[in-house]
């Protein structure tokens, strides 16, 4: 019966930790765009992709 004592305050930490979780994902805006990462699955791997922001396209020349 003693762990209960326990057990009880470990839950509503653990609930707790999961709420302010879950506002800081919806104030960071990690739920705005739910959309576009399904469409990504159907684009085509065929077609050029733009480099990441900051890459230096001519790295690519240089390597070869």
């Amino acid at each position: 019966m003693s762990i209960v004592y326990l057990l009880i305050p470990l839950g509503l930490v653990l609930v707790g930790v999961g709420l302010w979780a879950f506002f800081w994902a919806v104030g960071s805006g990690q739920f705005d765009d739910l959309d576009s990462p399904g469409w990504t699955v159907l684009e085509d791997d065929d077609a050029e992709r733009k480099p990441p922001a900051g890459a230096n396209p001519t790295d690519k020349d240089q390597a070869s």
